[in-house]
């Protein structure tokens, strides 16, 4: 079975996601820690309140974040990792966790990658007046949110959304996409050529979207 390493930053709904969907039995693996930079984060009492080991190493204390960094893939071998799961995570890891975990560190984005990187996404989605966004599970690279794609699903975003409705929106098919990703890895069925990633069996969308949809076309 898959022993998965979480870092997290913050709530930990990514986190508790997966946590149900392993009890679920529908993600076939074991979150052998969850390691937070913060330690006043409620993702740590979710893991806790299921019986998972966690682990607190706060960003203070630590010269420059390779020092961190080579502290943190320390601690996940130390538990026997296989893969790293950034959920929430607020920090973008260096040559030291990359090298450690090579192609083995996911992260997920609340937007469609490589449209609108780094934070306040939905805010930046409005404000261009994009009429799609989603969010982006990724393989980790020494890019801001910029490693090859895994899996993205796609929200359709309405004229009276606000940055909450449009973020509710989008964090539902997070908790959807990012177990799905994970099982993916557990099964073998993930292969990375440059900045492609092919799903063994996988099934391909055969339709496209519109929106706003057109009801009348012509004159």
């Amino acid at each position: 079975m898959l022993k998965i390493g979480v870092l997290v930053s913050g709530g930990g709904t990514n986190l508790q996601s997966i946590i149900d969907s392993i009890e679920d039995k529908r993600l076939d693996a074991s979150i052998a820690v969850v390691i937070s930079d913060n330690p006043d984060a409620y993702a740590i009492e979710r893991a806790r309140s299921h019986s998972i080991r966690t682990e607190v190493l706060p960003r203070g204390g630590f010269a420059a974040r390779e020092a961190y960094d080579l502290a943190l893939s320390a601690l996940l071998k130390g538990h026997g990792v296989e893969l790293v799961v950034m959920a929430g995570f607020m920090r973008i890891l260096s040559r030291p966790m990359l090298e450690a975990f090579p192609m083995r560190i996911m992260n997920i984005h609340p937007a469609l990658l490589p449209s609108f990187p780094g934070l306040n996404v939905q805010k930046k989605a409005l404000e261009f007046g994009v009429k799609f966004s989603g969010c982006t599970v990724h393989f980790v690279d020494e890019g801001l949110d910029n490693g090859p794609i895994i899996i993205q699903a796609v929200v359709p975003v309405k004229d009276n959304d606000t940055v909450e409705d449009l973020g509710k929106r989008i964090l539902a098919e997070e908790h959807r996409i990012y177990p799905q990703a994970i099982q993916l890895f557990s099964e073998g069925r993930l292969r990375v050529e440059g900045r492609r990633v092919f799903v063994k069996g996988g099934a391909e969308a055969d339709s496209a979207l519109e929106n706003p949809v057109a009801t009348i076309f012509g004159g």
